[in-house]
């Protein structure tokens, strides 16, 4: 068994690793929102969550098979199911049901309260500084987030599938701060291939009738779950995995402002959705508040 060698002092910069890690992870959640949407019109949420991660969980089980990581300490142990049972299971339950009546906008909108909460909560439970030019940029990219919301014609609207979107930003948040520490130690891509396990094994009780529905289910809902299973979870994750390592928490998340923009450029060349002035607006407002986070780096 190896132990991942890397530290957290020598790898919190923003170097090609990190900058194609978020890449990765922008557009391949970016492009889950459609491939939710889509997979819900054949499957039932936790269903859709179960086949999606059952699919996720495969190769992830085999690289932990072949790699044979260092196992994780006992005060370990926690971190680790915590990412499975609330990052993986909880997180995409409860995004699942929350698009089941919250707009695509709106839904971006609450989600991108998650690098807020990971900024308070690094700063005050990491030790992380976040400068005033970098709450402004966050102040920025917030504002065009909620432009971009606003734009989508349906408006935000606080239902109980608004709060359920909200509170899968909050399990984002929480693990992003519970699991920070376990990259001085493991490996990102032990670190997130642990994760798909463990959620699909949380998720598990759900499969029996999601082979149910794929059975009967079209070759677009079919279609939609493999996707969501091989980009948005087993690329994606590993790909934060990465980012997380290589970047302080809030900083790293500050770089998630850019989905609800990338998945509105995804839209426009896979569904043909033109975007208004205003969101084009918005999502101009979103990079500009990345960038002046990150003007000093």
């Amino acid at each position: 068994m190896s132990a991942y060698t890397g530290t957290l002092n020598e790898t919190q910069r923003m170097d090609t690793a990190a900058a194609v890690a978020v890449a990765l992870t922008v557009i391949g959640w970016a492009s889950a929102f459609p491939a939710i949407r889509a997979g819900l019109a054949a499957f039932q949420p936790l269903e859709l969550g179960a086949l999606r991660f059952a699919i996720a969980a495969v190769p992830a089980a085999i690289f932990l098979a072949v790699k044979r990581p260092a196992l994780p300490r006992i005060d370990e142990l926690w971190r680790f199911g915590f990412g499975g049972a609330i990052f993986v299971a909880l997180y995409t339950a409860m995004l699942n049901f929350g698009e089941l009546t919250v707009s695509a906008g709106a839904a971006g909108f609450i989600i991108n309260v998650s690098p807020i909460f990971t900024a308070i909560m690094a700063m005050a439970l990491l030790g992380e500084r976040f400068s005033r030019l970098a709450w402004l940029g966050t102040v920025i990219s917030f504002t065009g987030i909620g432009i971009i919301a606003v734009a989508d014609g349906h408006g935000l609207h606080f239902n109980a599938g608004a709060l359920l979107v909200l509170g899968s930003a909050l399990c984002s948040a929480v693990n992003t701060i519970v699991q920070k520490p376990l990259f001085a130690r493991h490996h990102p891509l032990t670190i997130a291939a642990s994760n798909m396990v463990l959620g699909a094994l949380c998720l598990s009780p759900f499969l029996p009738e999601a082979f149910h529905q794929a059975a009967v289910a079209d070759s677009a809902g079919l279609g939609a779950v493999i996707y969501l299973g091989v980009v948005p979870s087993l690329i994606a994750y590993a790909a934060w995995a990465t980012a997380l390592s290589r970047l302080p928490a809030a900083r790293a998340s500050n770089f998630l402002y850019l989905v609800s923009p990338t998945s509105a450029l995804i839209g426009f060349f896979w569904l043909g959705e033109v975007p208004s002035l205003l969101g084009i607006l918005g999502g101009a407002l979103a990079l500009g508040g990345v960038i002046v986070v990150n003007l000093k780096r």
